[in-house]
């Protein structure tokens, strides 16, 4: 393993910029569960459930990054530039319609979505006002989705880099101001969000349309192969946040403190998984681009250096993890009942670190492979059949939050069994481009 790879110098030139990139993607609610979280519990249990409900909307839509990375890294390895640029414009179109839509939707049914997850008085109250605040910026965040899947296709991870960093900068900034400056409580903290994430949104509008390409108007014909790919993307993705909206469904049941401290847990999974995520960013490119260009082989070599590096850099996030059981969760609030529930959890949420990063890696290579009908299901049944038992016995048998931490450890087990079986069988291997 410790032996260097030809692989070693494309993976880390791919990884290094998709690892500051997706570590500035959450930090939008991370820096929202920092402020809010000194303001007071029911701010913070409000983040918590407006926050679940924005994340998960957000990430479920993530095919518009993936999917288009996938099909773009195809074509730029086949050498059909004029195709890769056509999809970049599609990528466009598809976005705004369907930010838009969210948007609406954001509005009309936020009372019902935050009363859902248990939301209720004061605190299902503040969570209303900042989802509805927060659905604003839905379409911006939707085309920075896109654009970044068109510029990691084409293995340019630096302009995306720069455009996230930026817009989480100002995204401080606002926050600070709105929230301690103007006193607009929880409130500023959205807004401060929604003004960072329409700025890089007119970023990636400016990369999507000036992409070379054979048309920029909107084409069903040339949607459906991102709408198809996207809807498998989609599936995988929605199960898993809606295993963790069961999870706070279930918190906002049992307490307020147990659903602030999966609040914090939960929002630092996220943080980071999209870090270890940087490689299967390298995957998905990679992968794309060498079965495009009929090189199976190559994919398979480097697909298994980069399962390699993705257990260590997992070790070593549990460690770092372990050794700030004491430190990180103060950051974040200072109540004793919160931060008490944090640390029933924290040796868990840990110690998933390693099993993450393998999952995640799996990810990457099988939906640059393409291979999205699988992991959709595979997503289905690690969802269905190990979480959400478990996580509804937590409710039942008074196992409270480290029953449902224990589900979603299942979950992502249940994930790496599946999918590595997949991965060892090469049946994913497929090459050429559509069409």
């Amino acid at each position: 393993m410790f032996r260097r790879s030809p692989h070693d110098r494309e993976i880390f030139r791919l990884a290094l910029p998709a690892l500051g990139a997706l570590a500035a993607e959450p930090l939008y609610i991370l820096v929202d569960t920092a402020i809010v979280g000194h303001l007071g519990t029911p701010q913070l249990a409000a983040l918590a459930l407006a926050g679940t409900l924005l994340t998960g909307t957000f990430t479920i839509f993530n095919f518009l990054t993936y999917g288009t990375t996938a099909q773009v890294a195809r074509y730029h390895g086949a050498g059909r530039e004029d195709v890769a640029g056509s999809m970049a414009a599609q990528g466009f179109w598809l976005a705004t319609a369907i930010g838009t839509l969210l948007f609406v939707l954001g509005l009309a049914l936020a009372v019902p979505a935050v009363h859902a997850l248990g939301g209720s008085h004061h605190t299902g109250s503040l969570a209303v006002l900042y989802l509805r605040i927060g659905a604003l910026g839905l379409p911006f965040a939707l085309i920075a989705l896109a654009g970044q899947g068109y510029l990691r296709g084409l293995s340019d991870l630096r302009t995306p880099l720069v455009i996230v960093v930026i817009a989480n900068l100002v995204n401080v900034v606002l926050e600070l101001l709105f929230v301690y400056g103007f006193h607009w409580g929880l409130a500023g903290s959205a807004w401060g969000t929604v003004i960072a994430q329409a700025g890089m949104g007119i970023a990636f509008t400016i990369e999507l349309m000036r992409a070379p390409a054979t048309t920029r108007r909107p084409r069903l014909d040339l949607m459906r192969p991102l709408a198809r790919v996207g809807s498998d993307i989609f599936v995988r993705t929605a199960s898993l946040y809606l295993s963790f909206l069961v999870a706070s469904a279930v918190l906002a049941r049992i307490g307020s403190a147990s659903l602030a401290a999966h609040q914090i847990a939960f929002q630092l999974w996220a943080f980071i998984a999209l870090i270890l995520d940087s490689v299967a960013i390298a995957g998905q490119v990679m992968v794309g681009r060498m079965l495009g260009a009929d090189r199976p082989d190559d994919a398979w070599d480097a697909s298994v250096r980069m399962l390699w590096w993705s257990v260590l850099v997992g070790v070593l996030f549990a460690l770092l993890m372990l050794a700030l059981t004491e430190v990180l969760p103060r950051a974040f609030t200072s109540d004793p009942r919160v931060i008490n529930r944090v640390h029933a959890i924290w040796p868990i949420f840990a110690l998933m670190q390693p099993v993450n990063a393998i999952a995640f890696a799996l990810d990457g290579i099988l939906i640059g492979a393409s291979d999205t009908r699988f992991l959709k299901w595979s997503m289905v049944f690690s969802a269905l059949a190990v979480f959400a038992p478990i996580a509804l016995l937590s409710l039942s048998f008074d196992w409270g939050i480290i029953g449902v931490w224990c589900g979603l450890l299942g979950l992502i087990v249940a994930r790496v069994v599946t999918c590595g079986a997949r991965f060892a069988g090469r049946r994913w291997a497929v090459v050429g481009v559509p069409g």
